[in-house]
């Protein structure tokens, strides 16, 4: 049985390529988190949304709520199907998965 594996994105899509990278390389099943600038692409309507969305079906995706509102984004809609998560469910998802691979 294949391990599941955490994805955490920290940069932002629209500086760095490590989102890219991730969304190729991720195995179905997986989960990806996207924190501090990597909260960028869990805005619906920005260039890299079709992208993400494409991998809805076999990822599953969150945001981290705090670097959201951080980033004055806390009114901004989402990506459909995101689910936002705070401190105490970062640890769960770490907690979670056999193992977190880190994009940077």
């Amino acid at each position: 049985m294949a391990s599941r594996m955490l994805h955490t994105v920290n940069k932002s899509p629209f500086e760095r390529n490590s989102l890219n990278s991730c969304l190729r390389l991720a195995r179905k099943g997986s989960a990806v988190l996207l924190i501090e600038d990597g909260v960028y692409a869990a805005v619906a309507g920005t260039s890299v949304a079709e992208r993400v969305s494409e991998r809805m079906a076999e990822l599953s995706f969150y945001v981290l709520g705090p670097d959201v509102a951080a980033r004055g984004l806390g009114g901004a809609p989402l990506i459909e199907g995101f689910r936002v998560v705070d401190y105490d469910g970062f640890v769960d998802l770490v907690a979670e998965h056999d193992a977190t691979q880190a994009w940077l």
